[in-house]
């Protein structure tokens, strides 16, 4: 089976309509199941995207590109650092 991915203004609106459902005295269970998800990935998604407007989504995913992209330099730097150590070493 295919797994589908949602974007995060998809995820948002569907936890959102999951809320609205959920006050009106539905279980969680019915509520994935109109939605069309499993208990799991409500759940996920509610720890991750829980109370959030999509700007802030947005703005998180940017973060997590930039967060990453700094991981990287600094794990290079620091195999550059590493290289330099082992040829002063040598010497």
């Amino acid at each position: 089976m295919k797994q589908k991915r949602h974007t995060v203004d998809q995820i948002i609106a569907k936890l959102r309509r999951a809320d609205v459902l959920l006050g009106k005295g539905t279980r969680v269970p019915v509520v994935c199941k109109e939605l069309g998800i499993t208990k799991q990935t409500y759940y996920r998604w509610r720890q991750k995207y829980g109370g959030m407007q999509p700007e802030m989504a947005k703005e998180l995913k940017t973060l997590e590109k930039e967060n990453a992209r700094l991981k990287k330099m600094v794990a290079e730097q620091a195999l550059d650092m590493e290289i330099l150590r082992e040829a002063a070493r040598g010497n």
